[in-house]
């Protein structure tokens, strides 16, 4: 209990705690019109392709700020996004495709010029600029200045939510009938895509560019199994997401060696996967259902 205590109230967790909770909770709830809109493989696309961006801001400014190379992830994730939709306007690549050769293209691209910098004698502070931690995550490192910067995005996010959450419905459930009221598509696309970005490049330091987009999609997933409604869903993905991000915290910092990104992650998974076996609309669920119409149809 002691032990639980120290972890609880010591200020490297707290930090962490904050970042990654704080992170959490506005990421599901983009996340989830995401998925509504179909985008869940978009975010995985924009999730590797940003890292490229990282690289490349070092490699400029030669600083390790966290604000320079998460803008420089920031433009290199928008032009990835503009790459897809580029390809699948102007060829007849279907947008899974688009989505492969993106994905794979830029992140590739990220590697390469990774090893280039561990391997050049002009980039000899490369190995101390924690480059590697924003492929796989590592929240253990997170500061201040990132704190504030996923702070900023939780404002700006809550900000545009609030103006745009009836646009953004209609467009993502009834896009036809949007269009006709007067709604414009592509600047609703566009705020979706800004949200969607914002927390991509300022989760790629605590979670990394290979798993952010289950950071931004499994909560939605796992809301998905309790509720139909969409008021509901935003409420529960947004606390799995935050209880999530709160015991993987907890995890990584009582057992030493664990990542606190793919520990955080795995909270998650569980909670989807028990939420896809026990919930209302889960396995158990569905096939009470399913006997209970057979035998409707026998006796009735």
């Amino acid at each position: 209990m002691t032990n639980i205590t120290q972890i609880l109230f010591s200020y490297d967790f707290l930090v962490v705690a904050i970042g990654t909770v704080l992170l959490a909770i506005p990421s599901a709830i983009v996340g989830c019109f995401s998925v509504y809109k179909g985008q869940s493989l978009m975010a995985d696309a924009v999730g590797h392709a940003s890292y490229p961006g990282v690289v490349i801001a070092f490699m400029l400014f030669s600083v390790r700020s966290s604000v320079i190379l998460t803008l420089g992830a920031a433009v290199v994730g928008i032009l990835a996004y503009l790459t897809i939709q580029m390809i699948r306007k102007h060829s007849v690549i279907d947008f899974d495709a688009a989505l492969a050769i993106t994905l794979t293209g830029f992140f590739g691209l990220g590697m390469v010029l990774k090893s280039y910098l561990q391997g050049n004698s002009s980039y000899m502070r490369a190995s101390q600029a924690g480059l590697k931690n924003y492929i796989f995550g590592s929240a253990a490192f997170i500061m201040k200045e990132d704190i504030i910067m996923i702070a900023i995005c939780a404002i700006i996010a809550a900000v545009l939510l609030v103006l745009f959450y009836k646009e953004l419905v209609a467009s993502i459930f009834d896009p036809q009938f949007a269009s006709s009221i007067g709604i414009s598509m592509p600047i609703v696309s566009g705020v979706l895509l800004l949200m969607m970005v914002m927390f991509i490049v300022v989760g790629l330091k605590c979670i990394g560019a290979i798993l952010i987009s289950s950071f931004l999609t499994m909560p939605c997933i796992c809301a998905n199994q309790h509720s139909r409604n969409l008021k509901q869903v935003l409420c529960i993905a947004a606390c799995v997401a935050g209880i999530s991000a709160f015991i993987g915290t907890f995890l990584s910092t009582a057992y030493s060696g664990i990542a606190t990104g793919p520990m955080v992650i795995l909270c998650m998974g569980t909670f989807t996967i028990l939420s896809m076996i026990f919930g209302k609309y889960g396995l158990i669920s569905q096939r009470k259902l399913g006997k209970d119409a057979k035998s409707c149809r026998k006796y009735c």
